[in-house]
């Protein structure tokens, strides 16, 4: 049984990307998400607050203005890359509703590791920021060619403290068994080797 590293980055980068946007249905924040917090009593500063007959809900650490989300996706519409790179990611990006539709597990690898430090840098506060540069850090580690033994001991301890900021910063429904599955990575690549040579979809070059 193998966890394909692939497969997961695009699971975590719809979590993230959705998330950050507030795109429905793919994000996950919302009127549920900060009522799981009321069950569980905790944030409180984070919970629903009714007016009357509204109910509104306070902005997160990761909320983003309508000014910001259209940096944030001008940054990956205006992304040039060599051909058979990837795909051509500005075209999946929809400046209207600021939304990025159309791609494929690749694509998310490439954003995962490369773009979002970009796109993420004018746009969020600092700890988010950092947390996320983490993020990417250990997922550019996991699949480099080279392993050793030291530096996968460490890559589990920096796993394991990245996905606690995380539970600090995104709500409970954020954590599907997808981000749960990220502890498991380092272990995966200490038994069976390097994550290139268990790709479950090839990238033709």
């Amino acid at each position: 049984h193998n966890i394909d590293v692939m497969h997961l980055e695009k699971n975590v980068s719809e979590n993230i990307l959705g998330t950050l946007l507030g795109v429905p249905k793919k994000g996950k924040d919302g009127l549920q998400a900060r009522a799981d917090l009321e069950s569980l009593n905790i944030r409180k500063s984070l919970q629903r607050i009714r007016e009357g007959n509204r109910t509104y809900i306070p902005p997160a650490i990761f909320f983003t203005t309508n000014e910001e989300k259209i940096l944030f996706c001008k940054v990956l519409s205006n992304v040039r890359v060599p051909d058979g790179y990837s795909a051509n990611i500005a075209r999946c990006v929809d400046m209207k509703e600021k939304k990025i539709l159309g791609l494929k597990s690749h694509d998310h690898h490439v954003i995962m590791q490369h773009l979002l430090p970009l796109a993420i840098r004018r746009v969020f506060p600092r700890p988010l920021v950092l947390v996320l540069l983490e993020l990417s850090a250990i997922f550019r580690q996991l699949c480099s060619k080279k392993k050793h033994a030291s530096s996968i001991n460490q890559l589990k301890y920096r796993v394991a403290i990245v996905l606690c900021m995380m539970e600090k910063m995104f709500p409970p429904s954020f954590f599907t068994i997808s981000i749960h599955l990220i502890i498991h990575l380092a272990d995966e690549v200490a038994v069976a080797g390097p994550v290139h040579y268990r790709w479950m979809y090839p990238i033709e070059r």
